[in-house]
């Protein structure tokens, strides 16, 4: 028999096919392992990537969010209440019953009220007299700050305006006691076409909020200038009684409180973000006379 013969009869041979059957079952079955080898591997590497992303957004939610301390104070007074009748009365004497109010979208950050008095003496001349008073507020910011701090930026900013004050003449600068926590009269004189003007700023802070006072006063048509020293006393006792109006507001001083100053301050709050809210809105920095 040939030898083509022999293979041919041996691939015919049953014991012959499920010998090959078997060897390939053997062959397969060996390929399994590995397969579930590799899968098992695949899976382990996901689960642990999935428990690091786990860990680090938990660490992330339980991370505390930024606050920052409440303002201690959250109102103002009406700007034309601010100063007593009688007080107006020595300021502007000529001025009327009320003042007028100053615009503004938000009375509860920002507010101002101004009054004039013109006293006519007809031929020997007229006295006349411009008082302003404003008031801002500032709430405390998570990115900005603390109320108070704003604050204090705004007064110390208040203070170098009035004394850069263009064509002023003779500046002169000094603190105010007993007004708020901080308060700095700036004076000065300016020379206009209807007269020699005597300027006076006072520019508090108290917490919060900051007063800024303009007072001027000239003699016109030939009336005489009034005392500069007279028109000091007079803007820093309305100035006190300014700043005393926003702590009677808050909660805080008397009706015979003319300090302003406030012994005990509201408790802390933490202030989010969503409470937070815009101040840096602004009254006219610029401080000076107006005829």
């Amino acid at each position: 028999m040939s030898e083509g013969t022999m293979q041919r009869a041996a691939q015919r041979d049953p014991s012959h096919q499920r010998a090959r059957r078997l060897s390939r079952a053997v062959v397969g079955a060996a390929a399994v392992p590995v397969m579930l080898i590799a899968a098992g591997c695949s899976s382990d590497s996901g689960s642990d990537d999935a428990s690091k992303n786990a860990s680090a957004s938990a660490s992330a939610s339980a991370a505390p969010s930024p606050t920052v301390q409440a303002a201690a104070y959250d109102k103002l007074p009406e700007a034309c209440d601010v100063l007593a009748k009688d007080t107006l009365g020595d300021l502007v004497p000529k001025a009327g019953k009320s003042g007028k109010e100053g615009s503004s979208d938000d009375t509860s950050t920002r507010a101002s009220c101004s009054w004039s008095s013109l006293d006519n003496n007809g031929v020997k001349g007229s006295q006349f007299r411009w008082l302003n008073v404003s008031l801002l507020r500032f709430e405390s910011d998570i990115t900005r700050g603390e109320g108070d701090k704003l604050a204090a930026e705004f007064y110390a900013k208040q203070v170098q305006d009035a004394q850069a004050t263009k064509d002023a003449k003779n500046v002169k600068s000094e603190p105010v006691a007993g007004t708020g926590d901080e308060a700095t009269l700036v004076r000065y004189d300016l020379k206009k076409k209807e007269g020699s003007f005597k300027q006076q700023t006072v520019v508090a802070r108290v917490e919060n909020v900051v007063v800024t006072l303009d007072y001027n006063g000239a003699g016109l048509a030939g009336e005489k200038t009034p005392s500069a020293d007279t028109l000091t006393k007079l803007a820093e006792k309305a100035a006190k009684e300014a700043v005393a109006a926003v702590t009677k507001a808050n909660g805080s001083g008397t009706d015979g409180d003319s300090a302003g100053t406030n012994p005990s301050k509201s408790p802390s709050k933490d202030a989010t973000e969503d409470s937070a809210k815009d101040s840096s809105k602004k009254p006219s920095a610029k401080a000076s006379a107006k005829s």
